[in-house]
C-alpha cells in the first residue's frame, strides 16, 4: 500500500488524532500564556526575580521529555494528564522571557506620563504597559507552540493523544508493510499543524498590533 493510498483509508483516524493533538497543544498554551505572563509581569521589574524565573523555567525545559512525561506517570496517572502537565510545563520559557523583555522595554517616559495623570499601577500595566510588551510576548507564545507541537507527539508514550500514536505504532511495528506510512502521516500531520498554527498567529499579530510598533 503506498502512502496516498493509506491516507485514504485512514483518514478519519488520522483527522481525530490531529483534532485531538491540536486541541491539546492549544488548551496548554492556553494556560502556559496565563501562567508564563503572569510570572513576567511579577517579576520584571526586579532583575533577580526576572533572573530567577528566567532560569527556573529553562531548567525545565533540559528534561528530556520521556524522562518528564515518565517522572509525571506515578503521580498524575496515564492518559491527557501527564500529557497537559507536561507541555505547559516545556511552553513556560519562551512566554516567561519575553514577557519580562517586552514589559522591561517599554518607554519609562510613557509610563510615567500615565502615572502623571493620576493612572493606578494596574491601570498602567493594563492599558499601557502589556499592549506595547505584546509584540514580543506573542513572538514567544509562537515559539512556545512550534516546540510543543513536537513534543506533544512523545505523549503517546504515557497513552496521550494526538498524532504521536501514529508514529509510535509505526516504530513499533518496523519492518511491516505499513510502518513507514504511520511514521510519515504522523509526521507530516504535525508538520502541518504547526504551519497552520504559526499562520494564525501572524493573522493574530495583524490584527492585535498597531502598524506603528510591529515588530
Amino acid at each position: 500500500m503506498n502512502f496516498w493510498d493509506y491516507l485514504g483509508n485512514r483518514h478519519q483516524q488520522l483527522l481525530t488524532d490531529a483534532f485531538q493533538h491540536a486541541s491539546a497543544v492549544f488548551q496548554c498554551m492556553v494556560v502556559a500564556t496565563a501562567i508564563g505572563v503572569l510570572i513576567g509581569v511579577l517579576t520584571y521589574r526586579s532583575e533577580w526575580a526576572g533572573n530567577l524565573a528566567t532560569t527556573a523555567t529553562s531548567t525545565i525545559l533540559t528534561i528530556p521529555s520521556l524522562a518528564m512525561i515518565g517522572l509525571l506517570i506515578p503521580v498524575v496517572g496515564l492518559g491527557v494528564a501527564p500529557t497537559v502537565t507536561a507541555l505547559t510545563l516545556y511552553g513556560l520559557l519562551p512566554i516567561v522571557r519575553n514577557s519580562i523583555v517586552g514589559l522591561r522595554g517599554v518607554d519609562p517616559t510613557l509610563v510615567d506620563a500615565a502615572k502623571g495623570i493620576g493612572m493606578s499601577r494596574v491601570h498602567r500595566l493594563v492599558r499601557i504597559e502589556l499592549p506595547l510588551a505584546w509584540p514580543p510576548i506573542l513572538t514567544g507564545i509562537r515559539v512556545s507552540t512550534q516546540m510543543l507541537m513536537g513534543i506533544a507527539a512523545i505523549a503517546a508514550y504515557a497513552s496521550g493523544p494526538g498524532l504521536g500514536n501514529e508514529i509510535f505504532r509505526g516504530i513499533a511495528s518496523l519492518g511491516s508493510k505499513n510502518a513507514l506510512n504511520q511514521v510519515l502521516a504522523g509526521t507530516l500531520g504535525i508538520v502541518v499543524l504547526a504551519l497552520l498554527f504559526d499562520a494564525a498567529y501572524v493573522l493574530i499579530g495583524r490584527l492585535t498590533i498597531p502598524r506603528g510598533i510591529r515588530v
